[in-house]
């Protein structure tokens, strides 16, 4: 088992809550996680019918079962016992007695904060990052067999063929997830819209285009989004509110959670299709903004990403907002330097003055400093990253 990053703040929590609770896409590794962390607990499925019936037939009944807690996994689907579990922690004031997983996280959410709020801390895992499997300070791995190959733990735990395992799940995720959430009469159609999605990847989100481009309203696009968000599919980064007296764009980027699954739905079949494909930049940008969204989650910290671009283009891709100070980072994929790639920065060190530190990642392979600067290849981000 390749270990988790968030694994020591998941056992600390467990010391210091009653429940902790682990949401992120499916085939995350939430399940090999939790069995692995707390072999002691009795492990239940609800999305084995079986026990998703007991569980929705008498909540209390099946919890009672559980004198001492236990790994629930897909709590959505059962979310009545959310309000029995309460009980039970109340009654017995003991931390790390349950632990909850869920895959959706609109849905898990709502139930979370109307019956556990207070009594439960909340992880979200995303798929493994690139220092997870690739590990820290070793040899740069080749870049668009990382892009290719996407962080699915499935795909590296089984050694599979990334593209039968992302149609696999796409299909999956297509008849089980998309299909309790919405009613769609044509996954044919749902299908398309992820496909122009995945084209949209790194770029600001144009709902008239999607609309447009699938033949649905732009109500159904929103609605769509929202279900992509709800499974971890997508993220949507959003713009700084400070505008500085300049006009800028108000509308979020788009970005895909995992870079395999979006260089997938390109219609991309081989890694060696990636290294001219018009799209490369981007799906790199997709692949260091979710490393970055990662790192933070990973330490039990909330997502403080946003962008900068104002009406004539000048523009941040990465905006971390640390309260007591912004640092922007800049995302280029060019193995060799450029000095264009610090034009972005410069301009926003001269329009925020505040700024103490500024990042560019990029595709080579050496870290040094620039016209304070901090130039960070992608092999090393995470480990120079976590420090801030």
């Amino acid at each position: 088992m390749i270990e988790r990053a968030v694994k020591k703040q998941v056992l600390r929590l467990a010391k210091q809550y009653p429940v902790v609770t682990i949401t992120g896409p499916r085939q995350s590794g939430k399940t090999t996680l939790c069995r692995a962390l707390f072999p002691a607990k009795p492990y239940v499925s609800l999305e084995n019918p079986d026990n998703r019936r007991a569980a929705v037939k008498d909540p209390k009944q099946f919890l009672a079962d559980f004198p001492n807690g236990a790994v629930l996994d897909e709590i959505q689907k059962a979310p009545d016992l959310l309000s029995y579990i309460q009980g039970i922690v109340d009654d017995q004031n003991k931390e790390g007695l349950f632990i909850l997983t869920g895959s959706h996280q609109f849905e898990l959410m709502d139930s979370i904060t109307q019956s556990l709020a207070g009594r439960t801390a909340l992880v979200k895992l995303l798929p493994f990052s690139y220092a997870e499997i690739y590990g820290l300070n070793k040899k740069k791995h080749e870049i668009n067999k990382v892009l290719f190959n996407g962080f699915y733990p499935r795909i590296f735990d089984k050694k599979l063929n990334p593209t039968e395992a992302l149609a696999f799940y796409t299909s999956t995720y297509l008849e089980r997830d998309v299909r309790a959430l919405i009613q769609v009469q044509d996954l044919s159609r749902f299908e398309m819209f992820l496909k122009i999605c995945a084209a949209q990847t790194g770029q600001i989100l144009n709902l008239s285009h999607l609309s447009n481009e699938c033949g649905i309203a732009v109500n159904t696009v929103k609605s769509w989004l929202s279900v992509l968000e709800a499974g971890y599919i997508i993220f949507l980064l959003r713009p700084h509110h400070k505008n500085f007296r300049k006009r800028l764009i108000k509308s979020p980027k788009l970005y895909f959670i995992d870079v395999g699954l979006a260089a997938y739905l390109l219609d991309i079949q081989d890694e060696t299709h990636i290294k001219n494909h018009p799209l490369r930049g981007a799906l790199f940008e997709t692949f260091i903004v979710a490393e970055i969204l990662k790192n933070r989650f990973n330490s039990i910290k909330t997502n403080n990403l946003y962008y900068f671009r104002d009406n004539i283009g000048n523009e941040i891709d990465v905006l971390m907002d640390m309260g007591s100070e912004v640092i922007p980072i800049e995302i280029k994929s060019g193995q060799t330097m450029n000095n264009d790639f610090l034009k972005g920065l410069n301009y926003y060190r001269a329009l925020n003055p505040d700024v103490n530190q500024s990042w560019l990642i990029y595709g080579g392979d050496k870290y040094y400093q620039e016209d304070g600067h901090k130039i960070c290849p992608y092999n090393k981000m995470t480990e120079k990253i976590i420090a801030i």
